[in-house]
């Protein structure tokens, strides 16, 4: 997978996941805002949607290609082992941050293995699937970033993910806003405070 890898200086690595259309570079600040010392994965997404990266295929808005998303998130979770190896990071030490469709093959991680992510940030995430047993996530504490007017994801959609996360066991965190699908400065912060709680 396409990637850029940036050497940090303490135990942890972040996991960048961009949104539709986006790339490796477009995460890299989130990274230096909410822990300055984490080593840095940030990963292009493999599949291409009218010339426009993703992490997995979609059959329309918000409805997605189930068997894809799970090729697409062992292909991430096999990626991750490799490049711990590669570049000598902790692999118990990966936090992702992911917005839009990175948050989604983010969450699909946490829907599909227990010991995948330290923890996850997730800014605007939908729930990757549905009608499937979760690993234990009792140890795994997770941030979402989600817009009360979203409109390509619903406040109930939201609520959906946290509901599923916290009965997996996860110590989920919502941090609501206003201002749609955007992914603001504001909402950052707060993810980066949650981070220095929780995770640091």
């Amino acid at each position: 997978m396409k990637h850029v890898f940036e050497q940090g200086t303490s135990k942890r690595t972040f996991l960048l996941l961009h949104g539709t259309g986006g790339n490796e570079h477009d995460l890299l600040p989130l990274a230096t805002l909410i822990d300055p010392d984490a080593s840095v994965l940030s990963v292009r997404g493999n599949v291409l949607e009218n010339g426009m990266p993703r992490f997995f295929r979609r059959l329309a808005e918000g409805v997605f290609d189930e068997e894809d998303l799970v090729f697409r998130t062992n292909e991430l979770h096999a990626f991750l082992d490799e490049a711990a190896e590669k570049y000598g990071f902790d692999r118990s030490e990966v936090v992702a941050v992911g917005y839009s469709n990175g948050a989604n093959i983010a969450g699909s991680l946490l829907f599909h293995y227990a010991d995948s992510l330290k923890g996850a940030i997730l800014h605007h995430p939908m729930v990757p699937r549905r009608g499937i047993e979760l690993p234990d996530l009792s140890k795994v504490p997770v941030f979402i970033a989600a817009g009360k007017n979203d409109p390509i994801c619903p406040a109930k959609e939201t609520l959906d993910l946290l509901s599923l996360l916290t009965n997996a066991g996860a110590r989920t965190e919502v941090h609501w806003e206003m201002n749609g699908h955007a992914l603001t400065q504001s909402e950052v912060q707060e993810a980066a405070s949650w981070y220095k709680e929780f995770l640091q």
